[in-house]
């Protein structure tokens, strides 16, 4: 019975992979290729930011941070907070101190 349901499991699985990956055709043999970001994808660029680093953390100051960075969103981190791992392309992380000065801009 425990053979049975590995067998079954196995099978299971092998079925549903091939609909995880995109498949295109080249020189007659099938690839699976990563499926590329959108071409109007906003990318984060932190490097023109940085002059609002030691300034204070307000809405006014992101929305320049997010322009100047050209991301789509932006992430504040307040002082002794934990973010999650997640990377995105089109964001930008803002962490502040205790007194809400800005004291690192990157993007992620």
């Amino acid at each position: 019975m425990k053979q049975a349901f590995i067998r079954i499991t196995a099978l299971a699985l092998a079925g549903a992979l091939p609909g995880c990956m995109a498949s295109t055709a080249g020189n007659g043999a099938d690839r699976a290729e990563a499926v590329p970001p959108p071409s109007n994808a906003m990318v984060c660029d932190a490097a023109p930011a940085q002059s609002f680093a030691g300034r204070g953390a307000d809405q006014a100051v992101g929305d320049a941070i997010l322009k100047a960075s050209g991301a789509r969103s932006l992430r504040w981190g307040p002082p002794n907070s934990a973010w999650t791992m997640d990377y995105r392309e089109d964001r930008v992380n803002v962490r502040y101190d205790a007194q809400m000065i800005i004291t690192d801009i990157t993007c992620g």
